[in-house]
């Protein structure tokens, strides 16, 4: 694997879906020897996760990585809160960002870059309904006129 190669292990469409995200980072993962076995093999979930800024550390919640099985006494609890690493201006921007009403922190994705377990981070803003529903009749749209152009190609 080389140092810049990219392989996804998780994905969260959901927070496409429910939040407007402003800006991105990239960020890694303190993690135990076990726990980045169990993500090398694909074990990894962050469905329900979510980040907070605690005395100016940053932590992710929720991320659930399935014990390793070979690792017997050495897992850990696959939902502990894993501390993420950032530069400290980029926390400062974050913090400043979620102050702002209605902002919020959102794991995107976990990949592996070369060796190491990074976790792409988004600065949301949350949806409401009607934006959704536009979002959710802007992909009927582009489904249906997809559909259109592949039938008259093929006649």
């Amino acid at each position: 694997m080389s140092k810049d190669s990219i392989k996804l292990i998780a994905n969260n469409k959901k927070a496409y879906h429910d939040y407007f995200i402003e800006n991105k980072y990239e960020a890694g993962v303190a993690l135990h020897g076990t726990e980045v076995k169990s993500i090398r093999m694909g074990k990894c979930s962050i469905k329900e996760a979510f980040i907070r800024i605690e005395k100016g550390e940053v932590f992710v919640y929720g991320m659930h990585i399935s014990p390793y099985e070979k690792g017997n006494i050495f897992n850990k609890d696959p939902l502990r809160p894993k501390k993420l690493l950032l530069h400290r201006d980029e926390i400062n921007k974050m913090e400043g960002k979620i102050s702002e009403k209605g902002f919020t922190l959102v794991p995107l994705q976990v990949y592996l870059k070369g060796s190491m377990v990074k976790v792409e981070i988004g600065v949301a803003k949350g949806k409401k309904l009607y934006d959704k529903r536009q979002d959710i009749a802007k992909k009927d749209m582009l489904r249906e006129a997809e559909r259109d152009f592949k039938v008259r190609n093929l006649s």
